[in-house]
């Protein structure tokens, strides 16, 4: 049963809950693949003889790409329809992920990776927009809570999938099954999908923005580029231009997403939007807490595995408490403290992360090269448990008084902002940990230097931290509002990450 529908109607047959099984696994086919790349990443620099700045590229450049494309990989399903854009994505992404599993050499697995987070654009704002258009609206709350908990499991297995295949090493393949492993994936959800899934479209879908796609990428590679090329080249002139010219080409995307409102009502960015003080507010701290994201993780690992020379296995077991914390309070929070509290429970999991963090900074100075993975767990669950008081509920806090129009728009660009600000973290890593890693290398003290770069990175982990603390003084004191969205966290919108679903106003639930 294969039809256009209006994003009103529902398939009422049983087909559709294959088709959330065959989206679902695509979601979390992308969500495991964000996390599971970061604990192979030392395996890969020694078995390929990556640089540093390669290193960053593998995981930056993913979400540099899946971020410059995700609205417009919605919009995409909006006009052409989304079950068409969402086998499109699968078929890429699983053809990206053999590339990057067989890649001959770091610049190729790279480029790859590139490729890879540009089809999860494709693919992965269909997945909440076919759920809107398959399920009625009774049935949506079973299906986003489902979608929930996957998102909670990608989280969790991503780490340990990575680190068990990379340790067993499976037909000598090394680091590579971590991408292989999608193959079967993938083609399995093209097949399957091709037959259950219903085509929908959006009745008045806005118009691509091109231009500000190009305007959008230009500007974050002319800063993300030469923060993360810059150390490896002795920080030449031609990067302090490059980063002065992102600043130039943010003032002309503006300028023309004004122009472009004017035109045809359908920008890239909704700037109207930024009027509304805590949506701009809670953009900062969605941009900057991905940066948190960004630095933390990816340093993380490499102090673990080239500090320590812990193995990819238990690098990744390590990681457990912290995925559990943040599971359990990212439950507490939405259920129990935020409909009570407000915003104050975003900024106490702001401060617990900062205090979680600093924890970290004195036990890896006080216990050195000989730190055990059981001494993690405390300053692991503190930051866990910040994070997961910060990660449900600030979606809805941001979108709270949105105006209900605008409800889509919004949602899509917080989603992309996150993934910038991820970016722009991992390439700040060059700064705040290769730097003093190169620094402390050059003085003799051998893995001792991976142990001050990491505490050198935590320390502006903290710093920023507070700055979100700070931040989140903008966001509305009490959870929902009259907008965009209530205290249940239900938005009416069909659009999550790029794609818009605006015939229906009946309330849906916001997933974050």
């Amino acid at each position: 049963m294969t039809s256009t529908v209006a994003s009103t109607a529902a398939d009422p047959s049983r087909r559709r809950w294959f088709a959330l099984a065959i989206v679902m696994t695509a979601a979390f086919m992308d969500l495991v693949d964000v996390t599971i790349v970061n604990v192979a990443l030392p395996t890969i620099q020694h078995d390929e003889g990556a640089s540093t700045g390669q290193i960053q590229w593998i995981t930056a450049g993913y979400a540099l790409a899946f971020a410059a494309l995700l609205i417009t990989g919605g919009r995409l399903g909006d006009i052409f329809g989304r079950k068409r854009l969402f086998l499109l994505g699968v078929a890429g992404f699983t053809l990206a992920s053999a590339l990057c599993g067989f890649a001959a050499n770091p610049e190729m697995l790279v480029a790859s990776r590139i490729l890879q987070g540009g089809m999860a654009a494709l693919m992965v704002p269909q997945v909440l927009s076919i759920v809107h258009a398959t399920f009625p609206a009774h049935e949506r709350g079973k299906v986003f809570g489902l979608f929930g908990a996957i998102v909670g499991m990608g989280a969790v297995t991503g780490p340990l999938l990575g680190a068990l295949l990379t340790e067993w090493n499976i037909g000598g393949l090394e680091w590579r099954p971590i991408f292989l492993i999608n193959l079967p994936v993938g083609i399995a959800a093209l097949i399957l999908g091709s037959r259950v899934i219903s085509e929908s479209k959006a009745p008045k879908a806005l118009k691509l923005d091109l231009v500000g796609v190009v305007l959008v990428t230009l500007a974050m590679l002319a800063l993300v580029y030469p923060l993360t090329q810059g150390r490896e080249n002795g920080w030449p002139l031609w990067g302090y231009v490059m980063m002065a010219a992102s600043v130039v080409i943010v003032g002309v995307l503006v300028a023309y997403e004004r122009a472009k409102t004017r035109r045809d009502g359908s920008p890239l960015i909704e700037l109207s939007l930024f009027r509304v003080k805590s949506f701009a507010a809670g953009i900062a701290v969605q941009t900057v807490f991905g940066l948190v994201m960004g630095i933390f993780f990816l340093t993380w690992t490499l102090y673990m595995q080239l500090g320590l020379g812990w193995s990819a296995l238990r690098a990744g077991l390590t990681g457990v408490p912290f995925s559990i914390a943040v599971s359990l309070a990212a439950g507490i929070s939405v259920q129990k403290l935020v409909p009570r509290f407000g915003r104050k429970v975003l900024q106490a999991g702001a401060l617990l992360m900062a205090v979680g963090v600093l924890i970290y900074v004195y036990e890896s100075g006080h216990y050195g090269l000989g730190i055990a993975s059981w001494q993690m767990a405390l300053p692991l669950v503190v930051m866990g448990l910040g994070m997961g008081l910060i990660v449900a509920p600030l979606t809805d806090a941001v979108l709270s008084e949105v105006p209900r129009e605008h409800a889509g728009s919004a949602s899509g660009l917080i989603n992309t902002v996150m993934q910038m600000g991820n970016a722009l973290g991992l390439s700040l890593v060059s700064v705040v940990f290769f730097n003093v890693v190169e620094d402390k290398l050059a003085a003799g003290v051998g893995n001792l230097a991976f142990v001050d770069g990491f505490r050198s990175a935590l320390v502006w982990v903290a710093g920023i931290l507070v700055g979100i603390f700070v931040l989140m003084f903008a966001l509305p004191r009490a959870s929902g509002g009259a907008g965009a969205s209530g205290g249940s966290g239900e938005v009416v919108s069909g659009d999550v990450e790029g794609g818009a679903v605006e015939s229906e106003r009946e309330p849906e639930r916001e997933l974050v």
